[in-house]
């Protein structure tokens, strides 16, 4: 129990945090003070009763997470940090949305409290189901995830996907506390106040709803106490005032976002009594060892070794891949959007079914339960149809901010899927992966580089996407051969080559066919397996258009804005012999047929290549 034990105490903490949430605001300029003041009930009830937290050991594994979900409330949130004492009042003050200061306009992981980064909606809950998934199925510690939501981000969709795995998988160590404020940014939310259209979708995903009034002490402490065993996830709904404890702008529109200025937050401060000093004592967290065992076995790895030529594909050698490093190491986790015969992490599923979690076709969920369960300190990989990413790409954006460490699968990727058509080829992905802060791509071309490039995945930080292929093709290398990330490897080269083929995946082997029809007509032509899109190769690169002194070129499935040729192009920007470059990529939107009809219509098969190298060496080629 807390040092603030009566509802004296509570309400005095509760002014508080709205007294600071106004004066870091009024002084920056900018923020959310009244989006902040409507939630200071709620959590001065759980900073001081509910939430088990050893303040200066933040990486105890015993204690509670807090998300705040609605992150643009950061002054609640650094204004609880306050009265822990972990911030001083000082550096809330001259700090918050300041250049160089760590108090943001939203909640990052550069404060050792915030697990993960929020402010683009819909998306702390969602990052609190995987958390909550290892707290229950993983690490078996009785620590409770509390996430702040707002009223209007329930309008996501990514929060009823959370609700709903939250419910099958009974997640009861979660609590999503719903501040029904009725207000939202430009009028009034969806439902305003009216708490049983929102119990009534709860309840219909499985989880339990409580009805409350978030400025009710007792209220707020007895939904919270019942939360905390239940056998099923929890959402307490609390209706709000919007700026409330300050009457000029309580339940008034015009006030999203909007920092008082400083004649109306000294009359803010002086309606809630001035300032209110208060240092909560932290709760003592549960007796018991905070380690968990996941000490890798006293074994080497072995991953599965091919023979040269034998036809398999990239995306089968993903899912022995994981099977092999399941046996290793504990703390590899599998996550698939409900396509786990296609992605062959039905592997390791079958192996350590106690560690693959089935996320169905849910797949902000499931990069959500990604970055969750890397919170905990596991090493997650997910796993879905390449072109299916899209649909979660915000939350992989923000997974780059919180620098978060996730590894990423997207098969049955580009053209080479063939009848299944346009919607299924993802020929975005490189692109959009790419241009994540800190993200690592990778393309292999053939089984025996998946595997090994899915062992370097595991020891990666950052966010780490292998693109697989979904047909069979013929393994070119053998189990001695090392694929460090940012390598390549050379498979084609001679002192006097003309010119350089590039390629990652399924088209190296068609810049392979390109290079032995060339030399059949006594033209040499180095090729380049880029494996590694991102960070590619530059080095290799910047070689071949000094050594051949011809041009480049780069074959890609894959739309031409983004991928492998831009990397290509990046890389080769500075470099003194830089070389002429054509891009052979997917240049409209492609339809059905066979892999090799499609490849072919798109112009990056062999006969386009040829065609294009003599192009670029001119008539005499």
């Amino acid at each position: 129990m807390s040092a603030l034990k009566d509802d004296r105490d509570l309400t005095s903490l509760a002014a508080q945090l709205r007294v600071d949430s106004i004066l870091c605001s009024t002084a920056a300029g900018s923020g959310h003070p009244t989006s902040s003041m409507s939630a200071a009930d709620l959590m001065a009830v759980l900073l001081s009763r509910h939430l088990r937290y050893d303040w200066a050991r933040p990486d105890d594994a015993r204690n509670d997470h807090l998300i705040f979900s609605k992150g643009h409330a950061s002054p609640l949130l650094y204004s609880m940090f306050v009265a822990a004492g972990v911030v001083d009042e000082d550096e809330l003050l001259a700090g918050f949305r300041r250049a160089g200061s760590r108090l943001q306009g939203h909640p990052t992981p550069i404060l050792p409290w915030v697990d993960v980064a929020t402010g683009s909606l819909g998306q702390g809950l969602p990052y609190g189901v995987g958390v909550a998934l290892a707290g229950k199925r993983l690490d078996r510690l009785p620590y409770q995830v509390w996430v702040l939501c707002g009223d209007g981000e329930l309008a996501e969709g990514s929060i009823w996907e959370a609700l709903d795995k939250a419910a099958h998988y009974e997640l009861g160590n979660l609590t999503a506390i719903v501040d029904v404020n009725r207000l939202g940014q430009r009028g009034p939310t969806e439902f305003g106040w009216d708490l049983d259209s929102y119990a009534a979708r709860v309840r219909a995903f499985g989880c339990r709803a409580v009805s409350i009034d978030g400025h009710d002490l007792a209220d707020i402490d007895q939904a919270m106490t019942e939360a905390r065993g239940a056998s099923q996830p929890t959402v307490i709904l609390a209706r709000t005032i919007k700026g409330a404890g300050f009457g000029e702008v309580a339940d008034q529109e015009g006030w999203h976002g909007k920092a008082l200025p400083q004649d109306a937050a000294e009359r803010a401060v002086a309606e809630l009594g001035g300032q209110h000093p208060a240092v909560i004592t932290a709760h003592p967290l549960p007796e018991g060892d905070p380690s968990s065992p996941r000490v890798p076995a006293d074994e080497p790895l072995r991953l599965p070794d091919y023979r040269i030529g034998d036809k398999v594909a990239t995306r089968k050698a993903f899912g022995e891949a994981l099977a092999a490093l399941g046996a290793v190491f504990p703390d590899v986790v599998v996550l698939d959007g409900e396509v786990a015969n296609s992605t062959y992490t039905q592997d390791f599923a079958r192996a350590y079914p106690d560690r693959f979690f089935e996320m169905y076709i849910a797949e902000q969920q499931l990069a959500a339960a990604a970055v969750g369960l890397s919170v905990r300190g596991y090493r997650p990989f997910a796993a879905t149809f390449a072109a299916f990413w899209s649909r979660a790409f915000d939350f992989l954006r923000m997974a780059g901010i919180s620098g978060s460490s996730i590894r990423l699968c997207g098969s049955h990727a580009g053209t080479e899927i063939g009848p299944d058509g346009p919607s299924q080829m993802a020929l975005e992905d490189l692109a959009a992966l790419r241009a994540i802060p800190g993200s690592t791509v990778l393309y292999p071309a053939d089984a025996a580089s998946t595997v090994r490039l899915v062992a370097e995945m595991a020891d990666i930080s950052g966010l780490a996407y292998l693109r697989t292929t979904r047909g069979a093709y013929p393994v070119l290398y053998g189990p001695e051969e090392m694929f460090p990330i940012g390598g390549s490897k050379t498979l084609r080269s001679s002192t006097g080559d003309q010119l350089t083929l590039a390629g990652a995946g399924v088209t190296v082997h068609h810049c392979l066919d390109a290079a032995d029809r060339l030399a059949a007509d006594g033209i040499t032509a180095r090729v380049l397996d880029l494996y590694s899109v991102k960070p590619v190769d530059t080095a290799a690169l910047q070689s071949a258009a000094e050594e051949t002194a011809g041009p480049f070129v780069v074959v890609e499935d894959h739309y031409p804005q983004g991928g492998l040729g831009s990397a290509v192009l990046e890389a080769l920007a500075d470099s003194p012999h830089r070389p002429r470059v054509c891009q052979l990529a997917v240049a409209g939107v492609p339809g059905s047929g066979s892999p090799a009809e499609v490849m072919d219509s798109a112009g990056i098969t062999a006969p386009h290549i040829v065609a294009a190298a003599r192009r670029m060496l001119g008539p005499d080629a």
